[in-house]
């Protein structure tokens, strides 16, 4: 019985975060898209809802039977500060390399087969990339996604890749065949870098290199720069390329001096 007990707790606890991050993707959702996404029982998920409502973690309109994240993610959100003290250092090498390219500059960490974005630095041009901190993109569709995948050992990336197949083709260019992406993920190994030429959305390319001396094996990190295709050069990517590797070098001898 005991076991049993176990495991309905660890179901439920997955549930319960699952029913989470499902809400913070959105704006507003109603009990039937949680109900046809989650495959969660009506029984479960109305316990659930009312349990996380009265915490304060999921917010309830009445008005609209509409359900957002609550004021209690935001509370917890802030106690975080995994990440405090790199963007101390990374951030102002970021706003130097987006003014140097006129270009938006990301940092990223690999989730799973997503990449999140935590750090942004947006150049003051016209068409800047619509992107923000928290934002979670395909990684096999990314540049900078593809770049983290390659910081995983081979055996990792296929064994996240296979599992999350199918992979959405999202524009023309998508590569989302996982054989054909293992084949590319070596070639990023190899050349230290990957692109993304309107994998992702059509009319913009992203150039994104890893850096292995802020990554192991529970964080993968990277640094891109991602700018409209009309924007780039006859010698794109190596053109970005160059001044992204230096970023990249003064960046690594901050932190290790």
């Amino acid at each position: 019985m005991a076991t049993d007990d176990k495991g309905t707790s660890v179901k439920s606890a997955e549930r319960a975060l699952g029913l989470i991050e499902f809400v913070s993707e959105h704006e507003s959702v109603s009990f039937g898209e949680i109900l046809t996404e989650l495959s969660i029982p009506r029984s479960s998920a109305h316990g659930l809802l009312q349990t996380l409502t009265a915490t304060g973690w999921v917010a309830h309109d009445p008005r609209t039977r509409q359900y957002s994240l609550g004021l209690r993610a935001w509370q917890i959100g802030q106690n975080f500060r995994g990440h405090t003290d790199l963007l101390g250092i990374v951030r102002p090498l970021m706003d130097k390399l987006a003014a140097a390219v006129g270009e938006t500059v990301q940092l990223a960490q690999l989730d799973g087969v997503n990449n999140v974005y935590i750090a942004i630095s947006q150049a003051a041009r016209t068409m800047r990339l619509a992107s923000s901190v928290g934002t979670q993109l395909p990684a096999h569709a990314t540049g900078i996604g593809k770049t983290l995948l390659g910081l995983l050992p081979p055996a990792e990336a296929e064994r996240r890749l296979r599992a999350a197949a199918p992979l959405a083709h999202l524009t023309e260019h998508t590569v989302s065949d996982v054989d054909e992406l293992l084949v590319l993920l070596d070639r990023v190994r190899r050349e230290g870098f990957a692109v993304d030429d309107e994998e992702y959305i059509s009319g913009c390319r992203c150039v994104a290199v890893p850096l292995p001396f802020l990554s192991d094996a529970h964080r993968q990190m990277a640094l891109s720069v991602t700018m409209p295709t009309s924007r780039t050069t006859e010698q794109w990517p190596a053109d970005i390329l160059a001044q992204l590797r230096a970023t990249v070098s003064e960046l690594e001898a901050t932190i290790r001096p």
